[in-house]
């Protein structure tokens, strides 16, 4: 009988004890953030951290903006266009659609807090829900020959991830260059075979703020969280919104655990882009990578000449953590601020700062056309508890309030005056406007204003509108836990 040695046992062994020590370890640190992490809310709730970050005030901001008559800075795919043929496309814009400041104070103010330039010729498609998404998803991964760039709050080993994995897999060993940034609380309960597998075939990958704190380097952080969702094939095409690569397809990782199967349909809402403002969402992704101190990126065309390929205006807006840079919020507060026909408004999470309760209330008496369609069905009943403190307040000022019956509503959009349109990864809470980083596109075109337009009557018709009489006779059980779950808002 032919032995090993003891030395080729002893070095196998060796490596198989190491291994299963490592594994052992993390599940053991995984396990005991995810029971830390709310005991730690808790805590924070009892002892409040007076250096909590607040946000900014968004009246002072817009007060702060000079009123200028100077045209908007607009990029094309050749650079940044004189102020003659800006001025030129603003003015054709505006007259076709009726006048509104959404166009003109409200682009002067956010232009005065991002650097992100709005830009010209772009392509927008609009996708509803996830079997749309992965297929547009599908069809650019497939036809990459560069490389392709996924940043993702959410990847799931399912049925969905899988296939995800075996595509990326496929082109990788093509020699497609794959990229992959997973956030660490999002994907919890990914195993770390699923990406080991990925890292195998060459992927590389950064996992976003490690929960386990063995992995962080020294900078562990629980509530900061990458929150978006997006894919870039090759720079020349972008896929993004409110879609995770999930199968089960919900924001909260312990739940997700629990449930086998989804019991409801759930409707989301992306967009493809193609054109220059492409370049925009790879800088994010860029950005993110260097701050994480992923591996150095292989030399890859990154930032290919880009072709205009459609006609619609897009500003990308992306933020982190901070007080002054708070985009998304004032975005929205300012957007809703210089609405003068309508806002059509849904969203997956509403539990919103009283800024943006006192912009809608007021716009609706000023008489815009205020509706807001919000989840009857949800992954977390205390966010559908503390979303229905708002109610009353919104309806006794004519706001119009629907509540999405059909369908576990996970969109995150908005159409204004019909020509300013938004879709990202922001949710309206505290975690998305003050903790996470995320990813939203503003568009302004009447064309695709239209389209969102369509999509916010098709939700209508499957919603169910709360009136104000029946609210107020509601049982008081329901009026008191509502009151309740919204004294800990902050941290739903």
């Amino acid at each position: 009988m032919i032995k090993a040695s003891p030395r080729s046992l002893c070095g196998v062994d060796s490596q198989n004890e190491k291994a299963m020590a490592y594994q052992i370890r993390k599940k053991y640190y995984t396990t005991i953030v995810k029971r830390i992490f709310f005991c730690l809310l808790f805590v924070s709730i009892v002892i409040p951290n007076m250096g909590c970050a607040t946000l900014p005030n968004v009246t002072d901001k817009i007060d702060e903006t000079p009123t200028t008559d100077e045209p908007r800075q607009i990029l094309s795919s050749k650079g940044l266009l004189s102020p003659e043929q800006s001025k030129g496309i603003m003015e054709r814009l505006r007259q076709s659609v009726n006048p509104t400041d959404i166009l003109e104070r409200h682009t002067v103010v956010v232009e005065s807090v991002t650097e992100s330039p709005l830009t010209k010729g772009n392509k927008i498609t609009l996708l509803a829900d996830g079997p749309d998404v992965y297929a547009a998803m599908f069809k650019i991964i497939r036809k990459a020959k560069d490389h392709i760039n996924i940043e993702s709050y959410i990847v799931e080993d399912d049925e969905t991830g899988r296939k995800f994995a075996d595509l990326l897999l496929q082109k990788q060993a093509k020699g497609v260059q794959v990229n992959l940034i997973y956030d660490s609380f999002g994907s919890m309960n990914t195993p770390a075979a699923f990406f080991q597998r990925l890292i195998d075939g060459g992927i590389q990958v950064v996992e976003f703020n490690a929960i386990n704190p063995l992995q962080d380097g020294g900078k562990w952080g629980m509530t900061h969280r990458d929150h978006r969702k997006m894919l870039i094939a090759d720079g020349k095409v972008a896929i993004m919104g409110g879609v995770n690569i999930s199968e089960v397809y919900s924001s909260i990782p312990l739940k997700r655990r629990k449930s086998k199967k989804t019991p409801i349909h759930w409707r989301d809402t992306d967009i493809q882009v193609e054109g220059p403002a492409v370049a925009e969402f790879q800088k994010l992704f860029m950005d993110t990578w260097e701050k994480q101190k992923g591996p150095k990126l292989s030399k890859r065309n990154y930032f290919p000449k880009l072709k205009e390929s459609g006609s619609a205006l897009l500003r990308v807006i992306g933020s982190t953590p901070g007080e002054t840079n708070r985009i998304p919020f004032i975005v929205y507060v300012s957007a809703i601020f210089f609405a003068e026909h309508s806002i059509h408004m849904t969203n997956a999470y509403f539990i919103p700062d009283s800024q943006i309760v006192d912009a809608l209330t007021d716009a609706a008496q000023r008489g815009v056309d205020v509706k807001i369609i919000l989840p009857g069905n949800t992954d977390s009943q205390l966010a559908l508890y503390a979303q229905r403190h708002y109610y009353s307040r919104l309806l006794k000022a004519g706001v119009k309030v629907y509540e999405h019956g059909t369908s576990l509503l996970h969109a995150k959009t908005a159409v204004v005056d019909k020509v300013w349109s938004i879709v990202g990864s922001t949710n309206m809470d505290n975690m998305s406007m003050l903790t996470n980083d995320e990813v939203n596109a503003i568009i302004l075109n009447k064309e695709f204003a239209v389209e969102m337009e369509k999509m916010f009557l098709a939700d209508l018709t499957n919603s169910q509108q709360i009136q104000l009489a029946e609210w107020k006779n509601r049982p008081v059980l329901q009026k008191v836990r509502s009151w309740f779950v919204n004294l800990f808002s902050r941290w739903l």
